[in-house]
């Protein structure tokens, strides 16, 4: 990406033909599919990238088996293509993942859940695929043995039988800054640690936001015919007046889901494990990063905090519960290596007769000013909803522009054994910056080159996340804080919390002495930083209490 100034520079001095309120993954993709359809456009984000609901989600690139539940076929059926088409379009960064349902005592793997799958199957492969496109296998029984090679963990329950079936993951704030980085090459012009504080009007309609640059408190005004709120949970602080006041628009209703992650030995899986949570409910503990990450909750949040959301103790006790009488070990707090909480942004009509967990699909509407607002939806179906958004725009002004990003690829894989090796970079962390950054991950060791420090992990004995990401994460991903860089650039903060938090600030400085070395930051600055690194940590919960 441009440097930060740079692209604050252009958002000052120049006119757009839309500006995108929203640096998540929703809005990341309305600025991807409007620049490559020939618009002009900004993209503004008031934290930094994905810090919302788009680096919390459960990582899953999935359909939704519980939607099958409700009979959401066409939620179900959207969101299966989209995950076909991201496994082509990002390989690098969306990746089949196996799971595994276990049968116990001699029973037969639970008939219900093999009609689920069976349906799962046929919607997954009953779709139009591209040559060289991604098919899961159809989902089948396997036998005990086989459900331990996959789920370490369940050894000591001596499970009979289960079912074998394939979803994907991914690393959500690195899709996000991934798909940012190929808005950009076709021109987007977009900054983070930018507020958008209110709507500029001209003869009614909307021309743009004022805004106040959160680093220098600098006001001024972003000019574009078109306003795109892309802010998700967020969308209606966004003019709530206009919103809630015109065409019975839906109230956004907050649900919290909390995530803890565990080291790999605590808790070892080479697949996903979908676990019993009681009431009818399933939580999930997948193999993530080289960790073990257990979520989710759902939760109604009704506090007016959203920018930082701390993991719920009940939930975490519901999800330790969980785990514990499912793999029959005995976690504790104690051993919980990082957590963290998001909302979601439900779609609520107002109709206490209906659950809470309203809609999982996306809702668009246009008020009288102009604005265009997009919200709800999953991570799986982001694209889909960037294109509801742009699809508006276009028929609004009478073009002819059909989207293309079904045929954009988001980065460039790369084999992790062609990348060049660096002296002090330990052998592991190739494979994580092919995972990463693709063919960006070169860059990367090109900083790692520049000292015999950068090119060693940042938690030493902990995951091999390097000090050059940092100064990469700076250099050329706008990263302006620790926290940027530990929480969304790696995701140190949340499989090393106690390491990078640990009240010493040892991690924190030795971070912000390296971006500092970046951002001309004196002593001070640095020693500063780390200290509100810290008190970010402590606000985000990502260290629970033993």
């Amino acid at each position: 990406m441009i440097a930060r100034s740079d692209a604050v520079a252009a958002l000052r001095s120049e006119r757009f033909d839309v500006v995108v309120v929203g640096g998540g993954i929703t809005g990341a993709g309305v600025a991807l599919d409007a620049a490559s359809r020939g618009y002009s456009v900004a993209l503004v984000e008031k934290a930094d990238y994905a810090s919302g609901t788009s680096s919390r989600s459960s990582k899953l690139v999935h359909g939704g088996l519980r939607y099958l539940q409700n009979l959401d076929l066409g939620l179900v059926r959207e969101a299966l293509l989209e995950r076909q088409l991201m496994v082509r379009l990002a390989p690098h960064l969306v990746r089949p993942l196996p799971f595994v349902v276990g049968a116990f005592n001699g029973a037969r793997p639970d008939r219900m859940m093999g009609v689920a799958l069976n349906l799962y199957d046929a919607m997954a492969r009953g779709r139009r695929r591209e040559d060289g496109d991604w098919a899961p296998e159809r989902h089948r029984v396997i036998g005990g043995g086989e459900v331990v090679e996959l789920l370490p963990a369940l050894a000591a329950r001596a499970p009979t039988s289960g079912y074998l079936f394939y979803d994907c993951q991914t690393d959500d704030s690195r899709l996000v800054l991934t798909v940012l980085a190929e808005a950009e090459r076709f021109g987007a012009v977009c900054a983070n640690r930018v507020e958008v504080t209110d709507l500029v009007d001209e003869g009614g309609r909307t021309r743009g936001v004022a805004v106040r640059d959160a680093l220098d408190g600098e006001r001024f005004e972003v000019r574009a015919d078109n306003v795109v709120n892309a802010t998700g949970v967020w969308a209606d602080r966004l003019r709530p007046e206009e919103l809630h006041d015109e065409a019975e628009v839906p109230r956004i209703h907050p649900s919290r889901g909390t995530h803890v992650t565990l080291a790999h030995e605590t808790l070892p899986l080479a697949a996903g494990a979908i676990v019993p949570a009681g009431s009818g409910r399933a939580i999930f503990a997948l193999p993530w990063l080289g960790s073990t990450l257990v979520g989710t909750t759902d939760s109604e949040y009704d506090a007016d905090d959203l920018d930082h959301i701390r993991p719920d103790d009940d939930d975490v006790t519901y999800l330790l519960g969980a785990i514990n009488a499912y793999f029959g070990t005995a976690i504790a707090r104690g051993d919980i290596t990082g957590a963290y909480a998001g909302v979601r942004p439900l779609i609520s009509t107002g109709d206490p007769k209906k659950s809470v967990d309203i809609s999982r699909k996306a809702e668009l509407y246009e008020t009288s000013s102009g604005m265009i607002t997009i919200t709800g939806g999953k991570l799986t179906t982001w694209r889909r909803m960037a294109k509801m958004a742009v699809d508006r725009l276009v028929e609004r002004d009478a073009r002819t522009a059909p989207c293309r990003t079904h045929d954009i690829p988001l980065g460039q894989a790369v084999d992790a054994a062609e990348l060049p090796r660096v002296e002090g970079v330990p052998e592991e962390a190739y494979e994580r910056l092919a995972g990463r950054y693709g063919h960006s991950a070169r860059e990367v060791l090109a900083v790692a080159r520049e000292s015999g420090e950068l090119a060693q992990p940042i938690v030493a004995g902990g995951p091999a996340d390097l000090l050059a990401e940092t100064v990469h994460a700076a250099r050329r991903e706008q990263a302006t804080s620790v926290g940027d860089a530990l929480l969304r650039r790696t995701r140190l903060g949340l499989l090393a919390a106690r390491a990078v938090a640990d009240p010493a600030g040892e991690t924190a400085q030795r971070v912000a002495v390296a971006l500092g070395a970046e951002l001309g930051w004196d002593a001070a600055r640095a020693r500063a930083e780390a200290r509100a690194f810290l008190d970010e940590a402590a606000a985000e919960g990502i260290v629970t209490d033993p």
